[in-house]
């Protein structure tokens, strides 16, 4: 609300062990993740290692969305004007009826969407100019990732306004795609329901990259014992020869 006030520009968003492995596998993607201002554990196995390895002692996830509703609400008090930026035109037809039936006083200044393919500079800086000139205040993104993070990083020069992206909370809020139980997102087991619902879409993305998340998480976890134990003057037993 600060950023939307000041018309700062401010980039947003909320990773689930999918969105953290696209940086931990390309180097150049690492780069413009840790680029971006506020970096979100949307999931519950990123929550749980971030207690796990940092002691963040974080109670919940930042759920995608649920933390656009919640932008929303208050933008809707405040008096700033969102926009909507990917997705097809149908879902955001839909998305919008959604969010004004549930805030009826909620400004929409702009439904732009993704055009599914790669874009010029040209044509980024007059998406940019379109988005400005719209009266927008707040923009949501919904790309995908890693789509809407490397968007964010590219435009955060171009929009002097907080930058949110989300993810599928556009098609769970334009009632597209059904959301994970309660119980099931709780326990941290989302992906499986989404794998169960879309398995050719998203079972590279969890067959292959849960198991490698959970492989790296442990070597971290190692790596981060034996540092703290040198640090510390702790002895480390004996291991054999080297």
């Amino acid at each position: 609300m600060s950023a939307a006030q000041s018309k700062t520009a401010l980039t947003v968003t909320a990773l689930a062990v999918h969105g953290v492995m696209t940086g931990a596998l390309s180097s150049q993607h690492r780069y413009r993740l840790n680029a971006l201002d506020v970096v979100l554990p949307d999931g519950q196995p990123v929550r749980w290692a971030l207690n796990l390895l940092h002691g963040a002692e974080l109670r919940d996830r930042v759920y995608g969305p649920t933390l656009m509703l919640e932008v929303c609400e208050r933008a809707e008090l405040r008096g700033f004007a969102v926009g909507l930026y990917g997705n097809r035109p149908d879902v955001l037809a839909d998305l919008r009826r959604q969010l004004e039936s549930r805030f009826p006083r909620l400004r929409i200044a702009a439904t732009i969407p993704s055009r599914f393919g790669r874009v010029s500079p040209r044509e980024q800086a007059e998406l940019a100019k379109r988005i400005s000139e719209s009266g927008t205040d707040i923009l949501f993104v919904g790309l995908g990732c890693p789509r809407q993070e490397v968007w964010l990083y590219e435009n955060r020069g171009r929009l002097n306004m907080p930058l949110i992206a989300v993810g599928a909370a556009f098609d769970y809020h334009a009632k597209r795609l059904p959301q994970a139980p309660s119980w099931m997102q709780d326990r941290g087991l989302e992906w499986l329901y989404r794998l169960w619902r879309e398995p050719r879409r998203l079972w590279r993305r969890y067959v292959l990259l849960n198991p490698l998340f959970l492989w790296l998480l442990a070597l971290q976890y190692v790596s981060l014992r034996l540092r703290r134990g040198i640090d510390s003057g702790e002895s480390i037993p004996y291991q054999g020869h080297a």
